[in-house]
């Protein structure tokens, strides 16, 4: 079946009227569902204007919903991690098929990075690989958000960044040949800005050992390079009820591990009265024995304020001693043409203060070589601030123009400087051994995932830095107390010391299995965590009174035509 441009909808209440069945109502129902036979139309010879349905469940023209096969990509941050966590749960959930063969898939679901060019770059290749085989394509995340009207998303279907609870919807439709924008932003109960979809929503984690919580999307800053701000827009926060609720609702699917994230950390909870502290410790007393919290990145300005709280939060047993600060620049002209807004006094105050009050701290930062007003001098100011503080994690990115923002327009320095820049800044970073000092240490390590070469278990000291233990299976998400007996650039290598101890969780869900749809069976494993559940029973006996109640009001209404 092809589609033109005709066919194209705005939004998906132009698809969906009030009359109709929810998303939940119709998962409920769909065992009855019969399948719609859809009126042929002429195709299409151009792709970007047409897509091609071809699937079993496609006969004689009709299409069942969530039986075909899906295929997720995502580019980017940890909190685009989490928003295809999330899709992929709900897809999942109402029958999708979620596969990693990638040209056996039924649709590509993109969800995508605007931060730098190559990632964009990445994004239109398969946009134009999908479009090329015929294959239904939606798109997701900051690069459609940001640009919606690009030529090179016409036709296509978008997932706003804050629409993803949508996401079967839009699916659903676009494999009726449709296209189906959603990109509205979410309002709380008094009308501000929300931090997004529900964050009790199914989910598959990727790591089924550690949960990504979104705790605030967009920021309070207007940096002059970033692209993002144009997707994510103003701060948003999540109530911090909500919040605490995903996080004990993933400990008890045997999660050992909470990462934090946003655009910046630090901003969370100014637009709906409370701080990233008062969330921290309503946190860190419900994170079980064994578990540990990780901090997202969070900008200088709103963590100056809270400093104190921060270091008390650092150094608590179960929270990573670990921070990424991004400087982008050790000179304080290039940081306001950048509209930092702050100095690098600021920064050296943040770095200088937690490392005197969280002893072994991590802390990691990111640099732009290249900016538009750096001269030689300013790049000097950066090498001499990195050179002083030995970051054992620094980013070092090339500045690229990202069309729409104020540095966008702004005249470029040298190619052949920029990569001159950093090269000198990657030499300095490649000239020391930041984890050299750890050897012959006892340490204890929380292992959760796998080493890129395969060869070995992954896990994180107290200061968040990766160690590297033999690839025993009863080794997997549990502490364990090893020996360092030596360092790499980016890692320690161990010898364990004592047998392994399981954090106080149940075992953890099998990977690809759906977060939220937890049985009493395995919450029962863990006490401490179980009075925190809530039978599923309840809410589909709740849903399936709705839906019968609904289903009468339907047909009471017909009867009295």
């Amino acid at each position: 079946m092809s589609v033109c441009d005709d066919d194209w909808l705005d939004d998906i209440e132009d698809i969906v009227g009030e009359g109709d069945l929810t998303g939940l109502e119709r998962s409920i129902a769909r065992s009855n569902a019969v399948g719609k036979r859809v009126k042929k139309v002429p195709s299409c010879k151009d792709p970007a204007k047409a897509n091609h349905i071809d699937h079993p469940s496609e006969k004689n023209g009709s299409i069942i919903p969530g039986t075909q096969k899906i295929w997720v990509k995502t580019w980017g941050c940890a909190h685009n991690s989490s928003d295809s966590e999330y899709m992929a749960g709900q897809l999942a959930a109402y029958g999708y098929l979620l596969t990693d063969a990638k040209y056996e898939a039924d649709l590509w679901l993109l969800n995508s990075c605007t931060v730098k060019t190559p990632a964009e770059d990445h994004f239109k290749n398969e946009i134009d690989d999908g479009r090329a085989r015929g294959t239904p394509v939606v798109v997701a995340g900051c690069v459609p958000q940001g640009q919606p009207k690009a030529n090179y998303l016409q036709g296509l279907s978008i997932i706003g960044v804050q629409q993803i609870d949508r996401v079967v919807e839009v699916v659903e439709e676009t494999l009726k040949g449709h296209s189906v924008r959603l990109l509205g932003t979410k309002k709380d109960a008094e009308k501000k800005k929300a931090g997004g979809a529900s964050l009790l929503l199914p989910k598959i984690r990727k790591n089924p050992l550690i949960e990504i919580i979104p705790i605030n999307t967009g920021c309070l800053n207007q940096c002059t390079y970033c692209k993002t701000k144009h997707a994510r827009g103003e701060l948003g926060s999540y109530p911090p009820e909500e919040i605490v609720a995903r996080a004990i609702q993933s400990f008890q699917e045997g999660v050992c591990e909470i990462w934090l994230t946003s655009e910046d950390t630090g901003a969370y909870g100014r637009d709906i009265g409370t701080s990233l502290p008062e969330l921290l410790r309503q946190l860190v007393r419900v994170i079980p024995d064994g578990c540990m919290l990780r901090l997202g990145m969070t900008n200088p300005p709103y963590i100056l304020e809270h400093l104190e709280a921060i270091a008390e939060i650092l150094n608590h047993p179960r929270v990573y001693a670990f921070l990424h600060l991004p400087v982008q620049s050790g000179s304080d002209a290039v940081l306001s043409d950048m509209k930092r807004e702050y100095c690098v006094a600021d920064f050296e105050r943040v770095v200088n203060f937690l490392r005197d009050r969280v002893p072994g701290i991590s802390i990691a930062t990111d640099i732009i070589c290249g900016f538009p007003t750096e001269t030689e001098q300013d790049f000097d100011s950066t090498m001499e601030l990195c050179s002083k503080y030995r970051f054992p994690s620094l980013f070092i990115n090339q500045f690229f123009p990202r069309q729409g923002t104020p540095a966008y327009r702004m005249e470029r320095v040298p190619t052949k400087q920029v990569k001159n820049r950093t090269k000198r800044l990657s030499e300095l970073f490649k000239s020391y051994q930041p984890y050299d000092s750890q050897v012959g240490q006892r340490q204890s390590i929380l292992v959760t995932d796998i080493s890129h070469d395969k060869n070995y278990y992954v896990g994180h000291n107290k200061e968040y830095v990766q160690v590297l233990v033999p690839m025993d299976p009863d080794y997997m998400g549990k502490m364990v107390d090893v020996l360092i007996v030596s360092a790499s650039k980016f890692s320690l290598m161990s010898e364990p010391l004592t047998s392994p101890k399981r954090p106080d969780v149940p075992e953890a869900l099998e990977k690809g299995q759906i977060s939220g749809l937890v049985t009493e069976s395995h919450s029962s494993s863990n006490d401490s965590l179980s009075s925190h559940m809530i039978s599923p029973l309840w809410p589909l006996l709740g849903l399936s009174v709705v839906v019968g109640l609904r289903l009468a009001w339907i047909i009471y209404g017909r009867g009295r035509r």
